[in-house]
């Protein structure tokens, strides 16, 4: 049907109008919502995968004798995969579009799950969480632009946050699965395989979907981008027509921006880039990363005296990381981003404060995990998993008795081998003390990921896909996520090297000392974007 004679039906009658306003409403909500729900899968990939590291850490590096160098390798190996495709994921996202950039991604997340469940060395398995990593940064640079870019401006900070709370159901799927397979014969591969359902659904529902409006206009389709808005939004085509001529207005303005002009003035982009990769910075800085995926042995070193029961407590974070995010999806668009991420920081900073106080008090380190391994490590021959599948329902498969191995090579140890509690030369306990300082310890823990995920988790992804302008969106987040996963990388690489040289106390006041760094820099360089449309935000931006 012809626009304008819809509209002359829709205006002749008002009672009538409102009806077809509210039924269309509904639909476009419905159509909102699954188009919404679909790109969160790729949170929810992103989440399990972060998941299931720590748990699938403690079965794979007993099986494959891995010292702490190639734990630190199998561990950041999916955040070289994400940093590799960030830097070529900007020309796809602008050239094919978010919903493209989305299938692809979903399509390497099976490829590279499948190399992992047939993998039986560790060169496989790092080949395989690369893979698995460029899918998923790829996956959630695009379905964040891509939900920014199909919801009402009423709806945005909702939509885009439904993307964290899907990742942080990730999470706890991932570390759920990964207790539930602990004890199985060839569990990691369970746990490595179950990505591929929501990877295959969220393939099979893309294809029925639209690209975005924006995405659509930038490609000089404007009659198709126009049918979209209004299976998107429903109600009056006078809003429709507002809208779509926002979107051409502000496209119009931004399509002269280069790549090269990120790093100018012009518009104030290199303030936008620095703004957007300082925050991304800070993000991985406050040590959220490490708590992921060194939780289990973390916990073991807290004085949790098996696998199972660490990677059972560290299930709790996942828990948490859910609970923390729904009033943050629920009150984003009524808060604002700026008061979340205040608070948030606060909120890291003393957990972080009382957590390094705890384990300085109860002197946890995780020294004896770095050296005890490396010892092993020069003594080992090669392992291959298919000559060693047969000993994984074994109990001394895992590490619950390699603390009674470590004690033996270390004259200054004494060993408790009932409860796989060692004391290092040092005076430090592995075990970590008294039974009321370790549960301080987890409480503290579970503070600071409810304090993240109620605020940085989600808020980041907020800001970052609204302070840049539509014509160098797709290159400028791609930039930023490049920042990103570079700084995961670097932090999740020397995480157990660093702590053997410092101890886990000061990691955790360094970390601390971050969230502040992170609370100054949200009051003096965010801005605040709440109720306002991207073109408004854009606009605003360039004029500071």
């Amino acid at each position: 049907m012809d626009p304008n004679s819809e509209t002359k039906i829709l205006t002749s009658n008002p009672s009538e109008t409102q009806n077809l306003e509210q039924q269309g409403s509904t639909g476009s909500s419905w159509l909102l919502l699954v188009a919404a729900g679909a790109a969160s899968l790729s949170g929810l990939m992103l989440g399990y995968e972060m998941g299931v590291t720590s748990g699938v850490l403690l079965q794979l590096r007993g099986l494959l004798r891995l010292s702490c160098r190639e734990q630190e390798l199998l561990v950041s190996s999916p955040l070289l995969g994400a940093l590799i495709i960030c830097l070529a994921g900007g020309p796809i996202l602008d050239r094919y579009g978010r919903r493209c950039s989305l299938l692809l991604s979903a399509a390497l997340v099976v490829g590279g799950s499948i190399v992992l469940i047939a993998a039986s060395s560790l060169i496989t398995f790092t080949l395989g969480r690369v893979i698995v990593g460029m899918g998923t940064a790829l996956s959630g640079s695009g379905a964040c632009l891509y939900i920014a870019e199909i919801s009402p401006r009423e709806r945005r900070g909702l939509l885009v946050t439904l993307y964290e709370f899907m990742l942080v159901v990730g999470v706890m799927l991932g570390f759920s699965c990964s207790y539930a397979f602990t004890t199985l014969p060839h569990g990691w591969a369970y746990t490595f395989g179950l990505v591929i359902p929501p990877a295959l659904l969220q393939i099979s529902v893309l294809v029925f979907l639209p690209p975005s409006p924006r995405f659509l206009v930038t490609q000089g389709k404007v009659e198709q981008a126009r049918t979209v808005l209004a299976r998107m939004r429903g109600g009056a085509p006078e809003h429709v027509e507002k809208e779509l001529l926002d979107i051409r207005t502000g496209i119009k303005e931004e399509s002269e921006h280069s790549f090269w002009e990120l790093f100018s003035t012009k518009a104030n982009l290199r303030s936008r880039l620095l703004t957007g990769v300082a925050l991304v910075f800070l993000q991985q800085a406050t040590g959220q990363p490490n708590i992921l995926s060194y939780a289990s042995p973390l916990l073991r070193s807290v004085g949790f005296d098996s696998d199972a029961a660490a990677t059972l407590a560290s299930t709790g974070f996942g828990v948490v990381k859910v609970v923390g995010t729904i009033p943050a999806v629920l009150l984003v668009d009524s808060v604002g981003t700026k008061s979340f991420l205040c608070g948030g920081a606060v909120a890291m900073g003393m957990s972080l404060v009382a957590l390094g106080a705890l384990t300085h008090q109860s002197h946890t380190n995780l020294t004896s995990l770095c050296t005890s391994h490396t010892t092993l490590n020069h003594t080992r021959t090669a392992w291959d998993l298919n000559e060693t599948s047969v000993d994984l329902g074994n109990s001394d498969i895992f590490l619950t008795d390699l603390p009674e191995q470590w004690s033996s090579e270390e004259s200054q140890r004494t060993t408790r081998a009932d409860d796989g509690v060692g004391e290092s030369g040092g005076g430090s306990t592995y075990g970590g003390g008294s039974s009321l300082l370790k549960w301080a310890s987890l409480i503290s823990l579970l503070v600071y990921v409810a304090a993240f995920s109620i605020s940085l988790g989600p808020m980041v992804y907020v800001v970052l896909s609204e302070i840049f302008p539509m014509g160098v969106r797709g290159r400028a987040v791609s930039v930023v996520s490049a920042v990103n996963w570079a700084t995961n990388l670097l932090i999740s690489m020397t995480f157990l090297t660093i702590t053997e040289k410092i101890g886990v106390a000061n990691v955790m006041f360094l970390y601390a000392a971050m969230s502040f760094v992170l609370l100054v820099f949200v009051i003096f360089c965010v801005p605040e974007t709440k109720g306002r449309t991207l073109e408004e935000i854009s606009k605003e931006l360039a004029k500071k």
